[in-house]
């Protein structure tokens, strides 16, 4: 069997079709999964997260804000969605799902979420499409439940995992590393535990030895509880909010060798699919649709 898949309808908003981020690219990935049989007995439904669960990464006053759909403008301008009931509704679902996702890989070792890797979202306010954290809340949420005393967060988005770095700075229970293109989004970046910066234009190559370089010996020293991995897709080169130029094999290789390296060493790991952008959500999907290709070919 596959290892289990979380999803929720849900993960699919209501935004202006002409709007920049691929919504439909949930809804598309969760076809493609099904239609190659790496959903056999159905995807795995999370329940949304709660305001108890948001608050334990996120301002109370930010959550409940979002909730009460009264978030500033200033804020909504930041976060770059309109922030109506599905978007919240997506939100907490999402992070519901990461949450799920987590509890799933440590009692089998291994699963995915069809959504989730908002690391922009920060403790007090959403950014970059992120309205609240996923990952940061899954780890506040196990280690609350006492489920985990360690974590470590793989974050291979092409954006600076800025909100999760900002969110566990000074916490030495939980490693940050972000492997990036380091003049994109945002800006002003965050200190992370590890921040690899990459070159405009960084192809499949250069980048895996990157990540070889830096994965593996941080497995070895601190052997954390677990593992979550952003699997983004935007490091691809057709990206349009992108700056490297991965392939879809670079990308497929990537998610191998994250998956292997820390299963291998019988770490539990919890995918999340990050960015991926573009106005054809079909190769989007697709390219999501590796994470959990690869997923199952480790399983198998």
């Amino acid at each position: 069997m596959p290892p289990p898949i979380v999803h929720h309808p849900a993960y699919t908003a209501d935004i202006p079709a002409e709007h920049r981020f691929p919504m439909q690219k949930y809804r598309r990935l969760a076809e493609i999964l099904v239609a190659d049989g790496l959903a056999p007995a159905g995807f795995v439904v999370p329940e949304p997260a709660s305001a108890a669960e948001l608050a334990l990464a996120h301002d109370r006053d930010y959550v409940d804000a979002v909730l009460a759909l009264a978030v500033p403008p200033a804020i909504e301008r930041e976060i770059g969605l309109p922030m109506n009931e599905t978007v919240v509704r997506r939100a907490r679902a999402a992070t519901g799902g990461t949450i799920l996702a987590a509890r799933l890989a440590l009692s089998h070792g291994l699963a995915t979420n069809t959504a989730g890797g908002s690391h922009h979202a920060r403790s007090d306010q959403g950014a970059g499409f992120c309205t609240f954290n996923d990952v940061a809340v899954a780890i506040r949420v196990l280690m609350a439940e006492g489920r985990i005393g360690t974590a470590l967060v793989v974050d291979c988005d092409v954006h600076q995992g800025d909100g999760t770095a900002e969110i566990f700075l000074g916490d030495a229970n939980v490693t940050t590393l972000s492997l990036h293109a380091e003049k994109n989004y945002p800006v002003r970046k965050r200190q992370s535990t590890i921040d690899i910066g990459l070159a405009d234009r960084t192809e499949d190559r250069a980048y895996l030895a990157a990540l070889d370089e830096i994965l593996a010996p941080l497995l070895d020293r601190m052997h954390p509880d677990i593992v979550f991995y952003n699997a983004g897709v935007d490091p691809h080169a057709d990206d349009r909010l992108g700056r490297l130029s991965l392939s879809d094999a670079g990308l497929a290789e990537r998610d191998r060798v994250v998956i292997e390296a820390v299963r291998g060493r019988s770490i539990p790991l919890a995918g999340v699919i990050g960015g991926g952008y573009g106005a054809d959500v079909e190769p989007i999907a697709r390219r999501h649709a590796l994470l959990h290709h690869a997923a199952a070919a480790f399983a198998g």
